[in-house]
């Protein structure tokens, strides 16, 4: 059981690291848009949207992988 709650927990971290590499790369995104309106510049535009896209995706991956800890965890105190 220990070894179910340290690969769930190792996931989780090494998700959580992809998870702010993300958000921090759309943070630089909204930095260098800056005053650009949406459709000047149409590769921009859907590096944009590809990349909110992407951490959305992965947003919601890793609350999965966090779920999975915490049950994992409830387990191991149930038993």
């Amino acid at each position: 059981m220990s070894d179910e709650s340290g690969s769930a927990s190792h996931k989780f971290h090494a998700h959580m690291v992809i998870e702010i590499a993300l958000i921090v790369a759309l943070a630089l995104y909204m930095v260098l848009a800056g005053e650009q309106a949406v459709g000047d510049n149409l590769t921009f535009t859907v590096t944009g949207a590809a990349l909110m896209a992407l951490v959305s995706f992965w947003t919601l991956h890793t609350i999965r992988d966090a779920l999975e800890v915490v049950v994992v965890r409830a387990r191991r105190f149930r038993h």
